[in-house]
């Protein structure tokens, strides 16, 4: 099944992957095998709220072509993930795709297991069937750290050798991401704290309202550096961060620098899968509304580009296979107004202070996209159509200069806004019945380009 097939729900986003019905949350192990991408993620096929987590699962041979694929991780009777298939990793172990992942019992805590599962078929392109674990890899935390949170495994390659991240938070509120040896997948050794909150970096980046680290990613950048990225948890998904620096031998992560990595309110849990050349991130948007009689809630976002800036700032920009979800002409080559699609790709670049209004709304609200180049700030403000718990223009900041590029991805209620590369904004918009979707941009010396979202045609 096409992820592009109509949705009975206007908010549904077409584009980007989602379950046809019910709950998703974490993207988790983004793989490539056999020449298609493998994109899992939470999934409870029951019912459009968070319990009885399994792994969905889609795939896709270019990053706009997604199609949908029978569960792939399944909750055992009795087993170590009887009570859910939690966040984690796929690997190629030996020539079989491995996923490593959190499994939580009926009992559990806080406190997951790490737990194995093989594709029952290495030869099928589409990983359709997998073979669940007999017992976990990791029971539980490390003895004599305190740890009152532990799940969300992430294995890659250093010097040589396998290692693993797993997210974590201690009795004394201190966030952090452990450390193990796992060159033979089965077997797992402690090899200490590669980073905790207390970190200088990490607090003057994130502050210290966090009390445990998530879904821990790390990877590799062309010029050596590293970048572990983070979701933040308070006792509630928070907001995501990043860390750049070096990984020293240990390994020891050696924080430089750090930031958001998303400045909007509705993304979480990032994925990332390290390519030759490139990494690849997908995040989680929840729904920022009541369900009401909605049958789904969940969306991951675009995949995005990250690499790092000279300076450490990350760098972060949609994945150039999206121009293949363009209609075949633009419907905007010039400021002024236009009706918008429902679905559609916006970039405009601003050489002065420009406003671009998105939506209005029968009373004569706007949503817009305030650009200053000269202050670097791009501003959304959504005060018409407010997030519960604020409505709160959110400002994402960039180094000033003479101009400042914009792209706006919109799909369905989903906002994904590239100020430059970088900073991003991520939030959810549920338009009215009488809304108008209208573009209209006013500013000095702007260029604007905007394409329809159409479903990819193969070729």
């Amino acid at each position: 099944m096409s992820l592009a097939a109509p949705p009975q729900d206007p908010h549904a986003p077409r584009f980007r992957v989602r379950p046809p019905a019910h709950w998703m949350n974490d993207p988790n192990g983004p793989f490539r095998w056999r020449g298609r991408y493998h994109l899992f993620y939470q999934h409870n096929p029951d019912a459009p709220v968070h319990a009885n987590v399994h792994w969905g699962h889609a795939s896709s041979a270019d990053l706009a072509h997604w199609e949908h694929h029978p569960i792939a991780l399944t909750p055992t009777p009795g087993g170590p993930d009887e009570a859910g298939c939690w966040s984690g990793c796929t690997v190629d172990d030996g020539g079989v795709p491995t996923a490593v992942y959190t499994g939580v019992d009926r009992h559990h805590t806080g406190l997951g297991t790490i737990c194995l599962a093989r594709a029952a078929d290495p030869d099928d392109p589409l990983l359709t069937a997998w073979v669940p674990p007999a017992a976990p890899v990791v029971a539980g935390p490390p003895e004599g750290l305190d740890v009152v949170m532990f799940r969300d495994p992430f294995v890659f390659r250093h010097a040589g050798r396998r290692r693993a991240l797993v997210g974590a938070g201690h009795a004394d509120g201190t966030p952090s991401v452990l450390l193990y040896d796992c060159d033979d997948l089965t077997d797992w050794r402690f090899a200490g704290v590669l980073l905790d909150g207390r970190d200088p970096v990490a607090r003057a980046a994130f502050g210290d309202r966090a009390t445990g680290w998530e879904c821990p990613q790390l990877y590799a950048t062309g010029d050596g550096r590293w970048v572990l990225v983070l979701s933040l948890w308070d006792g509630h998904p928070w907001t995501t961060g990043y860390l750049t620096g070096r990984l020293d031998a240990g390994p020891r992560f050696v924080a430089h620098t750090g930031g958001r990595l998303d400045h909007g309110r509705d993304f979480y849990a990032p994925a990332v899968l390290q390519e030759p050349g490139r990494a690849l991130l997908w995040g989680w948007s929840w729904e920022a509304r009541e369900r009401g009689g909605a049958d789904w809630a969940g969306v991951l976002t675009a995949p995005r580009v990250v690499d790092v800036h000279p300076d450490g700032a990350l760098r972060v920009t949609p994945a150039p296979e999206l121009v293949r979800l363009r209609a075949a002409g633009p419907f905007v080559t010039a400021p002024g107004r236009a009706a918008l699609p429902a679905a559609y790709d916006l970039t405009v670049t601003a050489r002065g202070a420009t406003t671009v209004s998105l939506l209005r709304s029968a009373s004569g609200a706007e949503l817009t996209v305030r650009l200053d180049p000269g202050t670097g700030t791009v501003t959304l403000d959504r005060a018409g159509w407010p997030r519960p718990g604020t409505g709160a223009p959110v400002v994402a900041r960039v180094p000033p200069g003479g101009e400042l590029t914009v792209r706006v991805l919109v799909d369905g209620s989903l906002y994904e806004l590239f100020a430059g590369d970088r900073a991003t904004i991520t939030e959810r918009v549920y338009q009215r019945a009488d809304d108008i979707r209208e573009l209209d941009v006013t500013g000095p010396g702007v260029a604007v380009s905007g394409w329809e979202l159409v479903p990819p045609t193969r070729g």
